[in-house]
């Protein structure tokens, strides 16, 4: 497991309840924050929900993502008051969602673990399906949108985006993307296991592989404010996950040299006929354009080459385990069945 976060001390300002640092929880929420101090009672009421559906202990982990507002105090006072075991991480300044959510599953002790989006867009009911699927034999859970409340022009925006990211980076992506999961500790070790900065989480999350449920659910209007996903995020983390999990720029680049190797050599072949034929009648105009058709072809198709063996190297230096294991079993040897008769 990576050190997600440099471990900072612990605030005594506030005795730990007897007992409560010892247990340890089944079932964990982690929950980043960053700008939604107007929702964090509803927040709190609906981890509140969950642990009354949940079969066993729920604790809460709340990571402070740097936020700006008084999110951070407004918890220190009524995490305490709440009847769900919690934990406040703050992180020292705002390293993005991403970031936040790693933090929290690296701290979080429940055996299973799920992320929750602090806006609440989508309903708290579906934390429990995915407790439900993963105690029913999934390590990996997601959220798909069966239907969303949002305007009609960021549904449109949304869709689009998630097409354009399952053609370029990942297929296997629910055709609406994913915003929360939930995952078994098995596979939060192998997720926190993958050391990358500028990469995709969710994308992660796909390519670790294990058995993976998708749960419908209908994302609901957003309460407070408006949503920090702008275009400008949307733009980079596309970009993010393109340079980390796919190699199509470069393909692209190989497939343009090679077809203007082709054009090259029909042109080369025009022109000289041309040139025999007289219609061309400028002095050099063959011998230049030959030149540059042939060098532009040749460069792409050697950056291509190139770019290829550094897509090679660059995927080596990432680390990525080249497998991973789901399950381990160990059989002893069977007893052998002697004949009747034999010692």
């Amino acid at each position: 497991m990576i050190p997600a976060a440099v471990a900072a001390p612990t605030d005594h300002g506030r005795p730990e309840p007897a007992g409560r640092a010892a247990a340890q929880p089944s079932h964990s929420i982690v929950v980043p924050i960053y700008r939604n101090r107007d929702f964090l009672p509803d927040v709190l009421r609906a981890v509140e929900e969950v642990a009354r559906q949940v079969t066993g202990t729920l604790e809460a982990v709340f990571v402070i993502d740097g936020s700006p507002d008084d999110s951070e105090r407004w918890l220190a006072e009524n995490l305490p008051r709440m009847p769900v075991a919690s934990q406040l991480v703050s992180l020292s300044r705002n390293f993005g969602s991403f970031t936040a959510i790693r933090v929290g599953l690296s701290e979080a002790r429940g055996d299973y673990l799920a992320v929750m989006a602090a806006d609440l867009q989508e309903p708290p009911s579906l934390i429990v399906e995915f407790y439900r699927a993963l105690a029913g034999g999934h390590d990996v859970a997601v959220g798909t949108r069966s239907g969303r409340e949002d305007p009609w022009l960021g549904q449109s925006s949304a869709r689009a985006f998630w097409r354009l990211y399952r053609v370029l980076v990942q297929p296997e992506m629910p055709k609406d993307g994913v915003d929360v999961f939930a995952v078994s500790r098995k596979a939060r070790d192998a997720l926190l296991a993958l050391e990358e900065s500028h990469s995709s989480l969710v994308a992660q999350l796909m390519w670790i592989g294990f058995p993976r449920a998708e749960v419908p659910y209908q994302r609901l209007q957003r309460r407070h404010g408006a949503s920090g996903w702008t275009l400008g995020k949307r733009i980079n983390y596309l970009l993010d996950s393109i340079f980390s999990f796919t190699d199509i720029p470069i393909r692209i680049l190989t497939g343009i040299g090679l077809a203007g190797t082709v054009c090259m050599v029909l042109t080369i072949a025009v022109l000289l006929v041309a040139r025999l034929l007289g219609i061309i009648d400028v002095p050099g105009y063959t011998a230049i354009m030959v030149t540059i058709l042939f060098a532009a072809s040749l460069i792409l198709f050697a950056l291509g080459i190139v770019g290829n063996y550094v897509w090679r190297a660059y995927e080596n230096t990432k680390q990525r385990p080249l497998g991973i294991v789901r399950a381990r079993r160990t059989f002893p040897a069977a007893a052998s069945k002697r004949e009747p008769g034999t010692a």
